[in-house]
Order: C-alpha cells, then sequence, then structure tokens
C-alpha cells in the first residue's frame, strides 16, 4: 500500500474494524481503500500483525463487505491518533472483485 492521502469516502454507514480487543465504527473521510487493504485513521492502537475483521457497505449498490486481513502498520501516538495499514487475506473471489470496483471509483485510493 502506498502512504496516500486519505480522501473522503460518502459511505452511508460507517465503516466496522473488529479485533479481539477493539471495535471501531470509523466515519468515511477516515478510511482509504485499496484492492488488497485499507488504511484508516484510529483514536486507538491496533498491534502490528494482529488479525481482524473489516465489515465495508458499498456506496455503490450497498453490497456489505466482509474481509479479514493483517495489520502491517501502526504509527502516530494518543494525541494525534494512529495510522493504520492492514492488508486483506483469505478474499473470495467476489470480494477481490468489488474490492477492485472500490478502489478503482472515486471512493478509493487506487
Amino acid at each position: 500500500m502506498s502512504a496516500k492521502k486519505f480522501v473522503s469516502n460518502p459511505f452511508e454507514n460507517p465503516l466496522t474494524v473488529e479485533a479481539r480487543q477493539a471495535k471501531l465504527e470509523l466515519s468515511a473521510d477516515t478510511v482509504s481503500i485499496h484492492k488488497s487493504g485499507i488504511e484508516f485513521r484510529s483514536p486507538t492502537p491496533f498491534t502490528e500483525w494482529a488479525e481482524m475483521t473489516v465489515a465495508l457497505q458499498s456506496p455503490v449498490g450497498g453490497n456489505k463487505i466482509s474481509c479479514t486481513g493483517v495489520i502491517v502498520a501502526c504509527t502516530g501516538n494518543k494525541h494525534v491518533g494512529y495510522h493504520v495499514s492492514m492488508i486483506f487475506t483469505n478474499m473470495s473471489e467476489q470480494v477481490e472483485k468489488q474490492l477492485g470496483v472500490m478502489a478503482r471509483s472515486e471512493f478509493g485510493a487506487g
């Protein structure tokens, strides 16, 4: 994943990020979608290499997508928040296609 600036994503529902230690509902303007992962801003840190599940609702068609992945980076501090990068693992072909469409649209980062 590249270190791109976060773009505004007009999702109707917040993004849900869930791990054993935390569950967050993130506003769309703190999320950047890629075809193989996601980057987001979080008020709390996440442990690198932790496995997590992300639930997305596409603004195009309203399809819900659930992806499992691994945190590969978490930088920042409690004062400014944390920038978290996650790579998706074991995606079905259908989910991979949906994420590819989202990443190439105005809602993704490339």
